[in-house]
């Protein structure tokens, strides 16, 4: 798309809209894809989401906006699916990645225990969910009261903050990694190296690979955002 608005105002919504702020082109609200007003819980993200669009150019470049992907998804998508969203995360748990570790070789298997084991533990002590830890890639099945409360914790969210945890999720492959972003347990960066860390290993053994590249760069571009858009919900 090109650029046919000028102004860029980030503003308490009217009153029929409830209680948020909008963003304005030309006056005119923001948008979802579905085509409902972009309703934000605050001014923060309602202005970091109107400093995407005023920093886009002669072009629309929507990779360039990730928290107002974020913000549409929490309005097109999580809203009107939010028992699903919740279903699909807490199923992460059941073969989390922190829980899988290898059999060999040992420097593998250290690093392994030195990154996800604390992750483990956190998820014990803060969250009530005692995980088992197994080797190998055979499924281990997990104590249900740890399920339960792994799923307590993702329902407890609301539909934005749930929102950034399905991308840390989803992009991490692992529902702990993801919590522990979200409670500031971990950094963007710490959560990508957590998530990486088998590929991180294997690159170190074996050198880079360009499309492996791209993916990691996405990774850690998703994670970042997340990071920013569950801080800003919090300003």
């Amino acid at each position: 798309m090109k650029r046919v608005y000028q102004t860029v105002l980030a503003e308490p919504a009217p009153a029929d809209l409830g209680a948020g702020f909008v963003v304005r082109l030309d006056g005119r609200p923001l948008r979802s894809p579905a085509k409902a007003v972009l309703l934000l819980p605050n001014a923060s993200l309602a202005q970091a989401v109107a400093e995407e669009w005023d920093a886009q150019e002669t072009e629309i470049r929507p990779a360039e906006m990730p928290l107002t992907a974020l913000a549409t998804t929490a309005i097109d998508l999580v809203v009107p699916h939010r028992a699903l969203v919740v279903d699909e995360l807490a199923a992460y748990a059941e073969t989390d990645l922190v829980c899988y570790h290898a059999e060999r070789p040992p420097a593998l298997v250290a690093r392994q225990r030195a990154t996800w084991l604390p992750l483990v533990d956190w998820a014990a002590l803060t969250l009530d969910a005692p995980l088992k830890v197994t080797q190998g890639i055979l499924p281990a099945a997990q104590p249900p009261e740890a399920l339960a409360a792994l799923r307590s914790a993702v329902e407890a969210l609301d539909d934005h903050d749930l929102t950034a945890l399905s991308s840390a999720t989803k992009a991490a492959a692992s529902l702990v990694i993801g919590l522990a972003l979200s409670r500031g347990r971990l950094t963007a960066e710490q959560a990508f190296e957590a998530a990486e860390l088998d590929e991180s290993y294997q690159m170190e053994l074996w050198g880079e690979d360009a499309e492996a590249l791209e993916r990691r760069a996405a990774i850690l571009a998703d994670l970042e955002a997340a990071e920013r858009f569950m801080a800003l919900l919090r300003a």
